[in-house]
């Protein structure tokens, strides 16, 4: 008995018919034999089609009632996108007054994110070590927070948006060492000199202690990096000179920059300043550590002076196009924090003429884009919803 085995399309079984009745002996016996085992488990071939309908089904059905997990998937893909993106880009040139840093590879590009419960999402070049730079003086500064309160660095600081160049001369004479703040050269070094202590090395093993706090992990100087500093720092010892005059120093002037230097030349990868940055998120408690490093409320604080002046003189550009608070380095870092969200970072060496990186710039932005992260990008509320809430009231 012959069986003919229908393909679901009627047209396109007569044909094949057809060209088996043309075709040679054993061509059609092959073919035959392909059709017959084809028809002799129809039913298991249902069965397995069904089996997997279902599997994808129930794999997009696990997605929509399981949040986590589509943002798993949200973030992975948003950091994969940027990178893909920004790779090949080749904008900018590394820093060059620091000799150590003009040595570094500028086609190094790395991304780290972490979140709240402290997973880890990871792009690139993310275990390649470089010298932090800038973005120390977060650290430092919430170290002087934590021990002292935010007013002893308002007053003797300030914690103003300067608009001029991170190591500028004319923002310290301007107002003589104050209206300044703690994220650009010399309210760093004043800061470096307000960290408590008896002696420089008393300081020091409090500021590598807060860093090693905020990485979760035991960080630790390039030497290298630290002699080139040295050997060229000549306008930040000025600096220190100026500032002491004005009385905004809390010990020697040389010590102080020494303190600087030797903070700016610590050694980490983009995921230390991501978990860095995903404390600061977190409420100043370490997600990875699982040790509040800092205090809660000193944390707004913090924020406040990364969104105003994270970025140089170009704070408000950044400010504008994502909405978050960050802080840059020379050596081509730049953290980030989405308050409650996450804290992202991402390493590149190549720097616009602010000093910050270019593809750490974009990327981050893209990611904040599309995890909608932006806290100024707010969706208006429906009339319902505001007569709920002015009920409460």
């Amino acid at each position: 008995m012959e069986h003919r085995v229908s393909l679901g399309v009627p047209s396109l079984g007569f044909e094949l018919h057809g060209r088996l009745r043309r075709a040679g002996g054993w061509l059609r016996r092959h073919v035959k034999g392909i059709f017959m085992s084809i028809y002799e488990n129809r039913n298991f071939i249902r069965i397995a089609f069904c089996a997997a309908m279902l599997a994808g089904i129930s794999t997009a059905s696990a997605r929509e009632t399981n949040p986590e997990a589509a943002l798993e998937v949200r973030i992975k893909s948003a950091l994969k996108t940027a990178y893909n993106n920004y790779r090949g880009l080749k904008e900018g040139k590394n820093a060059d007054y620091i000799p150590a840093l003009a040595k570094v590879p500028s086609d190094l590009f790395g991304i780290a994110l972490v979140t709240p419960d402290g997973k880890v999402y990871t792009e690139g070049d993310v275990k390649q070590e470089f010298s932090i730079q800038s973005i120390s003086k977060v650290f430092t500064m919430a170290e002087v927070f934590q021990e002292s309160g935010e007013k002893a660095v308002a007053d003797n600081i300030g914690v103003d948006a300067t608009g001029d160049v991170f190591n500028s001369i004319v923002a310290v004479e301007q107002y003589k060492g104050q209206e300044i703040n703690s994220l650009v050269n010399p309210g760093a070094i004043a800061t470096a000199s307000m960290v408590k202590g008896g002696s420089e090395a008393e300081k020091w093993a409090k500021i590598i202690g807060i860093e090693n706090a905020f990485a979760g992990r035991e960080l630790a100087v390039n030497q290298e990096v630290y002699k080139s500093e040295s050997d060229t720092n000549q306008r930040n010892r000025a600096i220190a000179m100026l500032m002491d005059a004005y009385g905004r120093l809390r010990g020697e002037p040389l010590e102080a920059t020494d303190l600087y230097t030797r903070q700016c030349s610590i050694s980490v990868n983009a995921k230390d300043l991501a978990v860095m940055a995903a404390t600061l998120a977190n409420g100043g408690y370490n997600p990875v550590t699982r040790k509040q490093v800092i205090d809660q409320k000193h944390v707004k604080g913090v924020l406040a002076v990364m969104a105003t002046a994270g970025l140089y003189d170009d704070s408000g550009k950044w400010l504008f196009a994502s909405g978050l608070p960050a802080k840059s380095g020379v050596g081509g870092g730049l953290l980030a924090v989405a308050p409650g969200k996450f804290g992202i970072a991402a390493f590149s060496p190549r720097l616009d003429k602010a000093g910050n990186s270019i593809r750490a710039q974009r990327a981050i932005q893209e990611i904040v884009a599309s995890l909608g992260a932006n806290p100024y990008d707010i969706q208006p509320q429906l009339k319902s919803q505001m007569a709920g809430v002015a009920d409460q009231e």
